[in-house]
């Protein structure tokens, strides 16, 4: 094989569609727009949610609350799950995640008290609502705040 016999891929190669260039093309005549109208003419597009004039949904539809843009996004979880560490353990923000209770800790990890906890343990996470810092203290353990 030579370099003057390499040829693309059957298939591979396909021309562009060459509009408004005669009848004999298939593309001659109205160029494949149809006939006048807004989309036949040059720069005849419309934009996206434009609705012919009519009130476009995007301003029929009621604006509601708000979205703030500073709040912080805290991960729940409650002193149930802690349970799912051994006895002594010291149970941070990566703990949780590689025993896959939290997927992710975004702006921080707030324990709740629902559940009980048997074991004693050291929890360094964001927030703890009052009962489940009770909760881990009558169990031997210690709740620190990260």
């Amino acid at each position: 094989m030579n370099l003057h016999e390499l040829s693309p891929a059957e298939g591979s190669k396909k021309s562009s569609k060459r509009i408004g260039r005669g009848h004999g093309s298939g593309w001659g005549k109205t160029a494949g727009k149809g006939h006048k109208g807004q989309k036949a003419r040059s720069g005849g597009s419309i934009r996206p949610g434009f609705e012919g004039g009519q009130m476009p949904l995007q301003r029929r539809i009621p604006k509601r609350g708000f979205n703030n843009i500073f709040a912080k996004k805290i991960v729940a979880i409650n002193v149930s799950a802690l349970n799912a560490f051994d006895d002594g353990a010291e149970v941070t923000a990566e703990a949780l995640i590689e025993k896959g209770i939290v997927k992710n800790s975004y702006d921080g990890i707030k324990v709740l008290g629902n559940g009980n906890v048997t074991k004693k343990l050291t929890v360094k996470v964001a927030a703890f609502s009052e009962s489940a810092k009770q909760k881990i203290e009558a169990a031997g353990g210690k709740a620190e705040v990260v």
